[in-house]
């Protein structure tokens, strides 16, 4: 198992804080985000990391240098173009080779046992993922995901709009006073999401986003399973 952690955006949402560092590198108790990340996928067993940088790519590639310091190997590679979440993975292509692999932003925070689980959810079935969730209440906040009994993705849907929430409500995909699960931005692949991320088109936001390379691999009866994250997630 590798991993691959998605650095290169400048989190505009957070104004003045990443006009000089990138989000992933703002500390949060006296670490960078990053460096919680890489100690969590260490704990993991865990050690061939590949950062894809970007904005002020150097902060990134100097602080972590070949991941010597951690005991891990990390290799960094830069997505020249921000076009989205769905082509930043093939910045790893290469890296990932034949292994499956963690892939998580880089600005997201979780209890450090969360990728142990992952590999053991993943280990439990022969999947062709993972794909990690929140349970929440309002149907607006994010992309929504449906399963089935067994905790297997059935259905992906991308921040829905007004009609498609109602026609959700129609055809029973959301019922009354049942939590909805959302994207929670933390996956285990297998290096056949290439073969999706490689056909994506740009959506109405005019990014590649990587929901349709997941949406895709439904489509081709790839089993992705699913996983809640317990504890406080932070994005």
């Amino acid at each position: 198992m590798k991993a691959v952690i998605l650095a290169a955006g400048k989190g505009t949402r957070m104004k003045d804080l990443t006009n000089e560092l990138p989000k992933p590198m703002l500390r949060v108790n006296g670490k960078p985000i990053l460096e919680h990340i890489l100690q969590g996928l260490l704990q993991a067993g865990i050690r061939d990391i590949f950062i894809v940088t970007g904005f002020r790519h150097e902060v990134i590639e100097t602080y972590f240098g070949n991941g010597s310091k951690w005991n891990a190997r990390i290799v960094c590679g830069r997505q020249e173009t921000q076009d989205g979440t769905g082509k930043a993975p093939e910045v790893a292509r290469d890296f990932v080779g034949a292994s499956p692999f963690i892939l998580t932003y880089g600005d997201i925070l979780v209890p450090p046992e969360t990728y142990q689980r992952m590999i053991h959810r993943y280990n439990e079935g022969y999947f062709s993922g993972v794909i990690t969730v929140t349970p929440g209440q309002d149907v607006t906040q994010g992309g929504l995901n449906f399963f089935d009994d067994k905790f297997c993705l059935k259905r992906l849907i991308e921040k829905p709009t007004s009609a498609q929430l109602d026609q959700l409500r129609r055809e029973g995909w959301l019922k009354p006073n049942q939590p909805v699960w959302y994207n929670a931005g933390i996956y285990i692949f297998k290096p056949s999401l290439f073969e999706f991320t490689a056909k994506l088109q740009k959506s109405s936001r005019g990014e590649y986003e990587l929901t349709d390379a997941v949406t895709g691999l439904l489509a081709a009866n790839h089993k992705l399973a699913g996983l809640e994250i317990e504890g406080t997630r932070l994005a």
